[in-house]
């Protein structure tokens, strides 16, 4: 039996443009801050309610990273897979600080963005060429392939056998 499993799995909109910062040998880490809602109407009163929860996502996974850079921005609708992660800090005054986390990194990562093509971008016209290479919605960036994923497709028959 398995000791435990620790996945988060969120659907939601980021609230900022996403952060891209570098370690020091070079390699990207991706900040985001993702809102998720739920709405229902209050018994009581009859009313709507709403309620935002939001959420700190770090991206360490490389190919993500790349993703994320280039495509997403506030309010680009995505669907994330990673693993809840505490980290203690001490702030200036030497108190002890946690922050919790959803961290995408390694192979149980993945990223979905759920948004349509042109849907709300803010792209300058200089960027159109990479707009028009853009994946579409829904195009999912999962790491848990095999290298010989990749093969797949050279070898598909797209011929119709009518």
């Amino acid at each position: 039996m398995a000791g435990s499993i620790n996945k988060v799995i969120l659907v939601g909109n980021l609230g900022s443009d996403p952060e891209i910062r570098r370690t020091q040998d070079g390699r990207p880490i991706a900040n985001l801050r993702i809102a998720t809602s739920e709405s229902w109407k209050d018994k009581s009163t009859g009313e709507r309610r709403d309620r935002t929860e939001w959420h700190r996502i770090v991206v360490f996974n490389e190919g993500l990273c790349r993703v994320v850079e280039q495509y997403l921005r506030k309010g680009s609708k995505v669907y994330l897979e990673g693993q809840l992660q505490t980290r203690k800090w001490q702030d200036q005054q030497g108190q002890d600080r946690y922050s919790t986390e959803v961290v995408l990194q390694g192979y149980n990562s993945n990223l979905t963005m759920l948004d349509s093509r042109n849907s709300g971008d803010n792209f300058s016209d200089s960027s159109q060429a990479d707009l028009d290479n853009r994946p579409m919605a829904g195009s999912s960036f999962n790491q848990s392939h095999s290298p010989t994923d990749n093969n797949f497709d050279k070898q598909l028959d797209d011929e119709i056998p009518f």
